[in-house]
């Protein structure tokens, strides 16, 4: 018997690319080989391991910058608070700035900013990576003279990496590498360097 090919045994074509493979009499089937399929594989986890870090930045950017214009808002409304309320002066505490639906304005909700905001204190999800603390500062008089408003990340390196705080001064000032609780005290405030 002479060893060879014959018409009907299987015949194999080289596996390149979208090449027809013969698997037998009547059986043809395209496709990718193994290292081909590897290959897409590590293609697209060096793009991913690229690009996941970048959007962890503007992922980070962006909360920041959520933050700082959550505290001019905090602010703008505390100063409009100590207009309609001169009896209290800066609002005590965040909440008082804030107030639920719907809203009748008193000293303790002035309905001044939305509920997500006043709502977004320590021990909560925050708001955008971010808690917000708004702290009214008495210092002798029968009023809230001065206030803090501070914003803290949630996570620091992963939802901020600056704290923000603000006093009756108006000045936006931050602190990289400080999370957790935001800062209430007047000193703890305008020790944190002026923003840029």
């Amino acid at each position: 018997m002479a060893v060879g090919m014959q018409h009907g045994e299987v015949k194999q074509a080289s596996s390149a690319w979208g090449k027809t493979m013969k698997m037998g009499p009547k059986q043809t089937t395209r496709g990718f080989s193994l290292i081909e399929l590897l290959i897409v594989v590590a293609i697209i986890l060096i793009i991913a391991a690229i690009a996941i870090p970048s959007l962890l930045r503007a992922r980070i950017a962006a909360n920041e910058s959520s933050a700082a214009s959550c505290l001019r808002t905090i602010k703008s409304t505390e100063y409009s608070y100590y207009s309609a309320y001169p009896a209290v002066g800066y609002a005590t505490q965040l909440q008082d700035l804030g107030g639920a639906s719907p809203c009748t304005p008193s000293p303790a909700g002035a309905c001044l900013i939305d509920s997500s905001l006043a709502g977004a204190i320590a021990g909560t999800n925050g708001k955008n990576g971010f808690v917000f603390a708004a702290t009214g500062i008495n210092s002798g008089a029968a009023t809230n003279g001065d206030f803090v408003a501070a914003a803290a990340p949630v996570t620091v390196f992963k939802t901020g990496i600056k704290s923000f705080c603000s006093t009756s001064d108006g000045i936006l000032r931050s602190n990289p590498g400080v999370g957790g609780l935001p800062v209430t005290t007047a000193p703890g405030c305008i020790g944190y360097p002026v923003a840029q």
